[in-house]
């Protein structure tokens, strides 16, 4: 039996108002059209529904039977298109925000600040993701935007802002070698070239392109470098670290999350600065995504010539 809602809704209405007429005036069909559904009911039922004679209209044994049930779908189908209703202003609403440590800088109060003015309805939802995934959630569709450090694993696939350049550090024990060097220098800093023996903690592999980049693969000329652990996050590095299985370069705006507890950050001459950038699905067209991006390119606007937005 293949019953639709319709027919429960016209069944129902009939045996509140025990009137074909009042009925059909109250659900804004003919007549004809309610009697129809009526009897098609019927037919699936297997029996009448109702007694009918030119002067009154009552339920039948089986119409009272149904009756209670037909109440409770038709009670139910309208409790579920509410919950549906509701998911969906939730869905429209909410802007998951993927980032592998807290980016930090101001950025995330400053962003929703700019992002609830101009939809005061949005709803920022952060969430942590491992740094084996450099996307930060974009990649699976986990994350609407994303804090990312560039380059991007399959760049092609994003748009970005870059909202924050700055040069990169060098994590070390406190009482490692280069750290007296780095104080004896004019900059306190030292040479990537006298880190070239050093072991590194490097990124999970599944991290491709972005692993490279923070071993700094460009400025070794070609020498391998050797890896002292793999780190997945800001707190197994301070450990590992600490712990002397390898030095770690940081962006100057992370250092705080490794440095303490021995641990110590010096700038390293050599190398490229590192770029902190806001990034979306490169076809991603709803509002808050492209309003996001926007503000965040605004908010980077001095940063870098090179940041891409909507």
């Amino acid at each position: 039996m293949d019953v639709h809602g319709r027919e429960l809704r016209y069944f129902t209405a009939v045996a509140e108002e025990l009137n074909f007429t009042r009925a059909a005036e109250r659900l804004f069909v003919s007549q004809p059209a309610l009697s129809k559904q009526i009897r098609m009911l019927e037919k699936q039922v297997g029996a009448r529904l109702f007694h009918r004679d030119r002067r009154v209209v009552r339920l039948t044994v089986v119409g009272e039977a149904l009756l209670p049930h037909a109440r409770g779908m038709l009670a139910a189908w309208e409790a579920a298109e509410s919950a549906v209703e509701e998911a969906r202003a939730a869905e429209q609403h909410t802007l998951v925000i993927g980032m592998s440590t807290s980016p930090g800088r101001g950025l995330l109060p400053a962003l929703r600040t700019r992002l609830v003015s101009r939809y005061p309805h949005a709803r920022p939802v952060l969430r942590q993701v491992n740094w084996s995934d450099p996307s930060a959630g974009l990649a699976d569709g986990t994350s609407d935007v994303a804090f990312v450090w560039l380059p991007l694993p399959d760049g092609d696939r994003y748009r970005h802002a870059v909202v924050a350049q700055e040069p990169r550090l060098v994590a070390l024990p406190q009482e490692h070698p280069l750290a007296a060097r780095a104080a004896a220098d004019s900059e306190g800093a030292v040479d990537f070239t006298d880190l070239l023996d050093e072991p590194f903690l490097a990124l999970p592999s599944e991290a491709g392109p972005l692993r490279d980049y923070w071993l700094a693969l460009d400025a070794r000329d070609g020498r391998a470098p050797l890896i002292g652990g793999v780190v997945g996050s800001a707190e197994e590095t301070h450990e590992a670290v600490a712990n002397g299985q390898g030095v770690a370069l940081l962006a100057t705006g992370n250092a705080p999350l490794v440095v303490r507890d021995e641990v110590i950050a010096v700038p390293v001459r050599g190398i490229s600065p590192s770029r902190l950038a806001v990034a979306a699905g490169r076809d991603d067209e709803r509002p808050l995504v492209v309003a996001y991006l926007a503000e965040a390119a605004r908010l980077g606007a001095p940063a870098s010539p090179e940041r891409s937005c909507p």
